[in-house]
């Protein structure tokens, strides 16, 4: 068994125009009063950190990471949602992830998923220099658009589908693994990697690479009913990094899962700020650490209801106040005794 490491947070939905959450020193300082340990940095806010920089400069990487540390805090993870969302993009989406891509990669859809596959690896050299072991992303999609299978979808087109998805992520898991880095796909509606079946179905299009790995967050399979308690059971070898994000499902009469074209605070399926879903992080604590899940407990905050501002206060004590100190000894031992091989014996009556 093992302690999960926390609590952190993930500063991607907290960056804006206003101190202090325009710059790395403001957020760290933000962070820190707050009771967090960990910060996972977002690789597209270029104030955060200079990718290009991190890639190519170990004195770069020496004074970033020393910088956080003199806030009391550590780096968890990079990620690279955004860009790892455009390393498979189909052709459906292109329009709206452009938003995602440098403006002169836009309405270039071979270039910019050329710019993805490279500015993904970079992440990986980038990860190394700072000493970490796993990353976040996005696995992107091509698929996603025949989730629901209607029109009736061709034979041969799911196998295709992976296989090409595996295709564009081949190189860059190769050099995650030069690089002693673990690739964390975050399961998540949207993209080709969304459960259990297609983590499965991507594994086996890499050959079972072994950089291919889980960021594991149970606020997506509440919205699409799966259990995600007994995920972990399936797939916690392969669970590298933990997003805490609350969620809830209140079907209707008028709508489920699919949720009507509805915005989030309409929809049957919408995230919550941690305490104020229905997930049971009790048992989910439990599970990550009797499995010995090497992992940081990094909040995600998203709610359609309660501020950020309010979200974050309370994510720290929640994430500390589920956080199980493992065990190094058995509840029972005051009652035990030396191994004595005849006295096993006569207990047997051998």
């Amino acid at each position: 068994m093992k302690t999960i490491k926390g609590p952190a947070v993930f500063l991607a939905q907290f960056v804006d125009s206003q101190p202090p959450f325009n710059s790395l020193d403001g957020l760290c300082e933000w962070a820190s009063g707050l009771g967090y340990k960990g910060i996972q940095i977002p690789t597209w806010e270029s104030f955060l950190i200079d990718l290009d920089k991190a890639a190519e400069s170990q004195d770069y990487c020496d004074e970033l990471k020393g910088k956080i540390n003199s806030y009391g805090l550590e780096i968890t993870e990079l990620s690279t949602h955004l860009q790892g969302q455009l390393v498979a993009v189909h052709p459906a989406y292109d329009i709206m992830f452009d938003n995602f891509a440098p403006d002169a990669l836009k309405g270039k859809p071979k270039e910019r998923t050329q710019w993805a596959i490279e500015t993904v690896k970079k992440a990986a050299t980038a990860s190394r220099r700072l000493g970490l072991n796993a990353h976040a992303t996005f696995s992107g999609a091509l698929l996603w658009h025949t989730a629901h299978p209607w029109p009736q979808r061709p034979a041969g087109l799911v196998e295709m589908g992976f296989e090409e998805l595996a295709k564009r992520w081949m190189p860059i898991l190769n050099h995650f693994d030069e690089e002693g880095v673990d690739v964390c796909y975050e399961i998540h509606p949207g993209e080709d990697l969304h459960d259990g079946d297609t983590f499965e179905r991507f594994l086996e299009a890499t050959g079972n690479h072994k950089r291919v790995n889980i960021l594991y967050d149970p606020s997506h399979f509440v919205l699409q009913q799966l259990d995600y308690i007994a995920y972990i059971d399936h797939y916690h070898e392969f669970i590298k990094s933990f997003h805490v994000k609350d969620s809830e499902f209140n079907p209707t009469g008028k709508k489920g899962a699919f949720g009507g074209y509805n915005d989030w605070g309409d929809r049957a399926g919408r995230y919550r700020s941690l305490g104020d879903g229905q997930i049971d992080f009790k048992t989910i604590f439990s599970k990550l650490t009797q499995y010995g899940c090497d992992v940081w407990a990094v909040m995600e905050w998203e709610c359609c209801i309660k501020s950020p501002e309010q979200g974050a206060r309370e994510g720290a004590k929640f994430i500390q106040d589920h956080i199980i100190e493992a065990t190094t000894k058995t509840f029972d031992d005051f009652a035990g005794s030396a191994v004595d091989s005849e006295k096993l014996k006569r207990i047997l009556g051998i």
